[in-house]
């Protein structure tokens, strides 16, 4: 019986060693090794799901072929593929305002101009939707706690071309007590440049909080002469016997936001055009 046993490797055979893998590109020159057509890559398409050139030879005569086996480069077999995928672009990131993200980027020097708003809620949602952005421009928001004495409070800031103030009032309405102190406000000198008033027209900013957000299809009616917190949270069914209950409220209510898509346009168009007047082109970084 022979030595050479069933299913032993013969060592003298070749080995197969793969064929080097060439990117197929337009200029490539290719010769296919069955007819000997000799002609460089003109275009490259997808036909029935796979990848197909188009080769022109000096006569300018033009044959299709499959990628794959077949062909040499200079005289060597090689293995055509499709050509490399380019990386895909990183994605980009926004901030919760929907502006791009700025990476790496560190807090601006805190200019002089201010976002004055009416309350802590209403600065808390401002800096959880543009706290990035304003950072950046270096912008800082002051709660008032109330705007009776709006007049009184833009005199002692003196307002003036690197100083400037916007300020968001809840509940700005034609006929409203918030317009008349509004309309006030603006005849400060100084004010009528470097003064913006704006406002949206809920009672307060918790309703700039789209009801969708929250799990609602619309905010609770709360009846009048009841304190309007009070009556949304017991509308809502939550705890409201105090201020820790409705503190408690708010923040349950501001986790549900986490983007500009959660408030309504009634807002974010007011904060925007706020933004905006505070960091014109070429504006001037002011002492703090």
């Amino acid at each position: 019986m022979s030595s050479y046993e069933w299913g032993a490797q013969d060592i003298s055979a070749p080995r197969q060693v793969p064929l080097p893998k060439v990117p197929v590109s337009r200029g490539l020159v290719l010769e296919d090794v069955q007819s000997g057509y000799v002609g460089a890559v003109v275009r490259v398409e997808k036909s029935g799901g796979m990848h197909v050139m188009v080769l022109e030879d000096r006569r300018g005569r033009l044959k299709t072929f499959p990628l794959g086996f077949g062909f040499h480069v200079d005289g060597g077999p090689v293995e055509v593929v499709a050509p490399a995928l380019a990386p895909a672009a990183p994605a980009r990131k926004v901030t919760a305002s929907g502006s791009v993200k700025v990476e790496g980027s560190r807090a601006r020097t805190a200019r002089a101009s201010r976002i004055w708003v009416e309350g802590q809620h209403d600065a808390e949602l401002i800096e959880k939707v543009w706290g990035d952005d304003l950072r950046l421009e270096g912008i800082v928001v002051e709660p008032l706690h109330g705007v009776d004495d709006l007049a009184g409070m833009i005199r002692a800031f003196g307002p003036g071309p690197n100083r400037r103030l916007g300020i968001l009032v809840d509940h700005l309405v034609a006929g409203s007590k918030e317009q008349r102190i509004a309309q006030e406000a603006m005849k400060v000198p100084g004010a009528a440049a470097n003064v913006l008033v704006v406002g949206h027209p809920y009672v307060d900013v918790w309703q700039a909080i789209k009801p969708a957000s929250v799990g609602l299809t619309a905010w609770p009616v709360v009846p009048r002469g009841q304190d309007w917190k009070t009556g949304i949270l017991a509308g809502l069914g939550w705890p409201n016997a105090d201020k820790a209950a409705v503190a408690q409220g708010w923040k349950r209510l501001l986790g549900c936001v986490t983007s500009y898509s959660d408030l309504e346009p009634s807002l974010l168009g007011r904060v925007e055009e706020v933004i905006d007047f505070l960091t014109p082109p070429g504006d001037f970084d002011g002492p703090t």
